[in-house]
């Protein structure tokens, strides 16, 4: 089997890792630790939670090996704070040496500016904050050999596409090597690849988890979706986080308040928090004070809770490619994870889309030995078209012993009649 050593890190990252518990490389890292340790320009593609972090961050410490002053000689760019925050923990857990700066949005400057002119060998952050900072002069790049895009699709999207082309003529050294690294990388994402990166490789690496992850779809009607999702947290085991999705920042707020209303230990996880109340979400349902997250899709990327057990998609988002990140938060690294994606045929034309933009076919689960007992049972006599996901039409979900759902048959129209 493949070890650190024989990929070539250097000792002192070996005892780290050892420390922390790692001790051989998974196969993302195996993948693309030859070309970024070797220098070359890589694009990783590769499942949540796979270890694509550790991937990119092993040859950064490589490369950089402790403080020196100069500048920042990393950048690492991502979309969300939270993302920001956890690459930045788990560079300076490789190499306490390194200065790193974390850069983002919606708190003061005073700690980013000190941050910076303590001398940053890493900065780490969301392209608003970073273009901010260097247009008030308070950090420059041009010193960079080391950029990594995370999440590079959602950063190469519309949203971040320009501010990102910006950032990328920052790091103008012609040294520089570039990683993008993601879940799902899109075709039109090749030219961004064409642009920026000198004959890249590419390391696309299967899921590793995926036999460890269940993810079924529960069929629900509008006023029992609710109380559907209270009695399945609640029969959660302890100890055991749940992720719960919501389409809009108000829906999630109106959710947390009504869980909280039934008992339910949870926290609010969406993008009209401040800074503060975002980390004290996070830190509550990682200690386990809270029980459950209830979250926009600010939580799909790069949030690494290791107890989530479950994620449930109350709400369906907008893409399938968001449907990868969420579940992507559970059955992490190899642990065993499930999900549910409550429908409803209120749902249907929107799953609809999501099955043509290629989101999984889901096989349906029996609401009664779920929703009383915690039980998994799938339908069993569904047809693949059902099992494709397609919500039902009349049945709901609730305990009653004898709820059968079944798939939904969309309404026939009428036959045309023929002109006269």
């Amino acid at each position: 089997m493949t070890s650190f050593t024989d990929l070539g890190v250097r000792a002192r990252t070996l005892e780290t890792l050892t420390r922390q518990g790692i001790t051989a490389p998974n196969p993302v890292q195996r993948e693309a630790l030859p070309p970024l340790l070797g220098g070359a320009d890589t694009v990783v593609e590769a499942p949540t939670g796979s270890g694509k972090t550790l991937a990119f961050a092993i040859p950064l410490v490589e490369l950089l090996r402790g403080h020196r002053s100069g500048g920042p000689r990393a950048l690492i760019v991502g979309p969300t704070r939270e993302l920001a925050q956890q690459v930045a923990s788990v560079i300076s857990a490789l190499d306490r040496a390194l200065r790193v700066a974390v850069l983002y949005g919606g708190v003061g400057y005073g700690a980013q500016r000190e941050a910076l002119a303590a001398g940053a060998d890493v900065v780490v952050g969301c392209p608003g904050r970073i273009l901010d900072l260097a247009g008030q002069r308070l950090v420059a790049f041009d010193a960079v050999r080391y950029l990594v895009l995370d999440e590079a699709d959602e950063m190469l999207d519309a949203g971040f596409a320009r501010e990102v082309e910006r950032i990328i003529g920052l790091c103008p050294g012609a040294e520089r090597q570039t990683v993008l690294a993601s879940a799902t990388m899109p075709d039109w994402v090749q030219r961004m690849v064409d642009r920026h990166l000198r004959a890249p490789r590419r390391v696309r690496v299967a899921g590793v988890s995926e036999p460890d992850l269940e993810h079924g779809i529960l069929p629900v009607s509008g006023e029992l979706r609710l109380s559907s999702l209270v009695t399945l947290l609640k029969l959660q085991p302890p100890g055991s986080g749940t992720i719960v999705f919501t389409r809009t920042k108000h829906g999630a707020k109106k959710l947390c308040r009504s869980l909280a209303a039934q008992d339910v230990r949870v926290a609010e996880l969406q993008g009209n928090l401040s800074q503060n109340a975002r980390e004290r979400s996070i830190g509550s349902f990682r200690d386990g004070t809270a029980d459950v997250l209830v979250a926009t899709n600010v939580a799909a990327r790069g949030i690494d809770v290791p107890h989530v057990g479950l994620v449930v998609n109350y709400e369906l988002p907008e893409t399938a490619g968001w449907l990868t990140h969420r579940i992507g938060r559970t059955a992490r690294n190899g642990a065993a994870g499930r999900a549910v994606t409550l429908l409803s045929e209120a749902d249907a034309e929107q799953w609809s889309k999501l099955q043509r933009e290629g989101a999984p076919r889901l096989r349906r689960l029996h609401a009664e030995p779920l929703l009383r007992r915690g039980e998994w049972v799938y339908v069993a006599d569904a047809s693949p078209a059902e099992a494709g996901g397609h919500p039902p039409a009349r049945r709901t979900a609730g305990p009653e012993p004898r709820d059968r759902p079944r798939g939904l048959r969309r309404r026939r129209r009428a036959p045309r009649q023929r002109a006269a």
